[in-house]
């Protein structure tokens, strides 16, 4: 290793749509020669190996978490919780702050990435003459929307419902909704302002998340932000006119295209694909730890079968929960057998950038995380949306035909609670994979070319990753001066 070389340790939350970006940085970083510790929970460990490219300067470092709040200890992050104690990974964190302190201090790294939860560990790194910065794994316009800094300017208290609705002061107002007024009327639905609350909430005495993420902003040495100016630039210059701290862009971290030793080996899904014409089918995916309601899962099923286009369905439920029960109860009488020559149904994890990047497939119906779209654009998918909670909303709301991108379609809901049926489904659907020639669709279509070239440029993607070393480089020197 050569004197120069940087050691970077990688500290995400337990959660896999955080220890994701996280894995992809780690990836891009080590290819650019950056040594890589990465710090988990023993349960993590087996997925997070299958995803990090195999490396003599990379190494995954376990962390034990404390037996005081009843976790299992092969616990592997919130995918193995019951969405309502999820939080307690949150206090897990908090109490491994001693063996933190003791890795950090026998690994000598020059920076720590560290996500939201971990808003003492600036400090805790500063003690042992280590930068630390803040990874921030959500876009630039959800993270502005929920957690700038003048998010709480004129609230008494945490805010309401109605204050959500509204963005924060100085938030960049650029959509096409007519129905937004200078004087920052409400941007966003009540149902989704309802799911945001739960940032602003305290559980058992600890920091909110709201809180955390200010420390972390307040702390760091820099922030890390997985995207570009190209796709979010209104919403970065916002964040930086907020946050007096130099801001580093990872780009969006376009997924590495798989070994060509990979292929979707499994006969049955390759054969399954195969009967269907190029860019036909639709692939409709909400993530590990996205979950539907039995009303939503049965209004989506028969939005589906109303297109007429071949589809393939992937559920995922909560933990201790039984999934073949939960299903057979949620799709509607006879879907399955009406369907069965041009649709699949599967419960659990499927290879997702394989399926996405299949001939056959060319839309994908999915919950708007922000790795998903890029996944989605990257493999030359039309994208239809269905934000089901937090930063969702604020992606979709970039992505889609109000938005900045232009490239997508939402699904139609309804306000107080968020209600769509088939028909909406089916509206979304069919702009997109049927009236191709017509408006919006037409447009959408262009604007969904223009990113996904954007995207499969490499040499633009390495730039982002061979400009952050280089700026990881000058910080040891010298802290930057913020623009």
């Amino acid at each position: 290793m050569g004197d120069d070389q940087l050691h970077v340790v990688m500290f995400p939350f337990f959660a896999f749509g955080h220890v994701s970006p996280f894995i992809q940085l780690s990836n891009k970083l080590s290819s650019h020669g950056v040594r890589i510790s990465f710090f988990t929970i023993p349960g993590f460990i087996p997925r997070i190996e299958n995803l990090l490219i195999p490396s003599p300067t990379t190494q995954i470092i376990p962390l034990q978490l404390s037996p005081s709040l009843g976790l299992p200890p092969d616990i592997a992050g919130t995918f193995d919780l019951p969405p309502s104690e999820a939080i307690k990974l949150i206090t897990a964190i908090d109490l491994t702050q001693p063996q933190v302190k003791s890795l950090l201090s026998d690994l000598k790294p020059d920076f720590v990435l560290f996500d939201f939860a971990q808003h003492w560990l600036p400090s805790l790194a500063s003690e042992l003459g280590i930068k630390a910065m803040l990874f921030i794994v959500f876009s630039a316009i959800a993270c502005a929307y929920v957690v700038a800094p003048s998010r709480l300017a004129g609230v008494d208290g945490n805010p309401t419902v109605d204050d959500l609705r509204k963005p924060p002061q100085g938030f960049p107002m650029r959509f096409g909704y007519e129905h937004i007024a200078a004087d920052h009327s409400n941007l966003i639905k009540t149902f989704q302002a309802r799911t945001n609350l739960f940032h602003y909430e305290s559980f058992n005495e600890s920091p909110n998340n709201f809180f955390r993420v200010q420390e972390a902003f307040n702390s760091s040495t820099a922030i890390v932000i997985k995207t570009c100016f190209e796709m979010e630039g209104l919403y970065l210059d916002f964040l930086k006119s907020q946050i007096h701290k130099p801001f580093i862009l990872t780009g969006p971290l376009v997924p590495a295209e798989p070994p060509s030793s990979v292929v979707l080996n499994d006969e049955d899904w390759t054969k399954w694909l195969a009967q269907f014409s190029a860019k036909s089918v639709v692939f409709c995916s909400f993530g590990s730890e996205t979950f539907l309601t039995k009303e939503q899962i049965s209004e989506l099923a028969l939005g589906l079968e109303l297109t007429g286009i071949p589809f393939l369905f992937v559920l995922n439920f909560p933990a201790k929960v039984n999934a073949e029960a939960e299903l057979k109860h949620a799709l509607p009488v006879g879907f399955l057998e009406r369907t069965k020559e041009r649709g699949r149904v599967h419960i659990g994890w499927v290879p997702q950038q394989l399926i996405l990047g299949h001939d056959s497939v060319g839309c994908y119906l999915c919950h708007a995380g922000f790795s998903s779209l890029i996944e989605g654009l990257v493999n030359d998918c039309q994208l239809v949306l269905l934000p089901i909670k937090s930063d969702q909303f604020f992606n979709s709301m970039l992505m889609c035909e109000n938005g900045i991108l232009k490239a997508g379609i939402e699904v139609n809901r309804r306000d107080q609670d968020g209600y769509f049926g088939k028909e909406d489904i089916f509206t979304a659907v069919k702009t997109i994979m049927v009236e191709v020639e017509k408006e919006p669709g037409k447009s959408i279509r262009l604007n969904q070319k223009k990113w996904h070239k954007f995207l499969r440029e490499k040499d633009v993607q390495e730039k982002f990753i061979s400009n952050m070393v280089a700026e990881m480089k000058k910080i040891l020197v010298h802290n930057p001066l913020v623009d």
